[in-house]
């Protein structure tokens, strides 16, 4: 029987070799959103890694849409030349579909890199800056409120996604990934913990959906057709009168009717209240609820680390694809390791061939070698 980690799954015009997908991480390593020689170590093992799909880290539409100083950006010509340049040099060797994950961090941006703390940089600082949200509303008690968007400001955010998926697409990114999750700024209208507003962008369900779906809308519209183009979500905000699954399933039935094949179901990150409780494949119930309701692509993710965890959350039908973070950050080779586990094929690079373990004679697909 076929493991059904290793089957093809197809997303819009986008045929991924298995089911298995590289999560976007951010690595804090850019300059001035610059890719740099980490990005080519950091994107370069994680491209031979056999995996279906490589997701690129949160990609800031502008300067002020980072998370830190040091986030990884498209937004100008040196972050594009920049970014091709380690692009060109995965796909010399491995031959890999990448998607990028557009984001904005809204409020939560101006941040310390987390391994000196992720605390609020003042604006003042020469490596903070004013951010801007929905609403007035801080983060965290005692940060300097956000500026509120007002219409020229979504106007001018809207046409800032769309620059950034045209450069993707200039680039030749097969898929894009749309950041809603994790308290950044999409989910920062979505939530009524972060969406103060009275105008048509706040207050009900729908209205608070109407920025994020305008943002699909017109980054759907800039990518060309075939190109799956989704939306990464917090299911819930694990806040009591947060952001909730039944929200999340409203949200998804209107994203599918907007042409998305996908949803990626990630929870919380809006609030230093949220109460969450951890273990091995604690988010998958939402994937699973959203799959069954929708009849929507789902990715799964959080805490899914073992390979008959990974096989039996697609068997079960809770999820259509499994997503990897630091599962794949501490095995970069983990879909290697799934395959020999689970009787299945995965592609390695040439140069890697005779790595092939004796007890796995047909692991690496495709393969030949021979030397005198």
């Amino acid at each position: 029987m076929t493991a059904r980690l290793f089957e093809p799954l197809t997303l819009d015009g986008l045929t991924l070799d298995n089911r298995i997908l590289i999560a976007p991480m951010c690595q804090y390593s850019a300059r001035d959103g610059q890719a740099t020689d980490w990005h080519m170590m950091h994107l370069g093992q994680l491209a031979m890694s056999g995996a279906g799909l490589l997701t690129l880290e949160a990609t800031a539409v502008s300067p002020e849409a980072r998370i830190t100083a040091w986030d990884l950006g498209l937004y100008d010509d040196g972050c594009e030349r920049a970014l091709a340049r380690v692009l060109d040099a995965v796909r010399d060797y491995a031959p890999i579909p990448v998607c990028i994950q557009i984001a904005h961090a809204g409020r939560k941006a101006s941040s310390e890199a987390p391994w000196t703390g992720g605390a609020q940089i003042p604006p003042e600082h020469p490596y903070g800056w004013r951010t801007e949200a929905p609403s007035a509303v801080p983060h965290a008690e005692g940060e300097v409120a956000p500026h509120a968007l007002d219409a020229a400001d979504l106007k001018r955010v809207r046409e800032d996604f769309v620059a950034t998926a045209k450069r993707a697409v200039r680039l030749g990114i097969e898929a894009v990934e749309l950041h809603g999750a994790h308290g950044y700024l999409l989910h920062q209208f979505l939530s009524p913990l972060a969406n103060k507003r009275t105008d048509q962008y706040g207050g009900s369900l729908q209205n608070r959906m109407r920025f994020p779906l305008e943002i699909y809308d017109a980054v759907r519209q800039a990518v060309p057709a075939g190109s799956p183009v989704w939306l990464r979500v917090s299911a819930t905000d694990w806040v009591e009168d947060g952001w909730d699954l039944e929200e999340t399933l409203a949200l998804a039935q209107a994203l599918k009717a907007a042409g998305s094949p996908a949803l990626h179901v990630s929870t919380g990150g809006v609030s230093p209240k949220q109460a969450i409780t951890l273990g091995p494949g604690y988010q998958v119930p939402f994937a699973e609820r959203i799959k069954a309701e929708t009849g929507l692509a789902t990715i799964a993710v959080g805490l899914i680390t073992e390979a008959e965890q990974a096989e039996a959350i697609l068997r079960e039908g809770r999820a259509d694809a499994i997503s990897l973070a630091r599962a794949m950050l501490y095995d970069p080779r983990w879909p290697w390791h799934a395959a020999a586990e689970l009787g299945a094929q995965v592609r390695a690079p040439k140069q890697y061939w005779r790595s092939q373990p004796r007890a796995y004679k047909d692991l690496f697909k495709d393969t030949a070698f021979g030397q005198r």
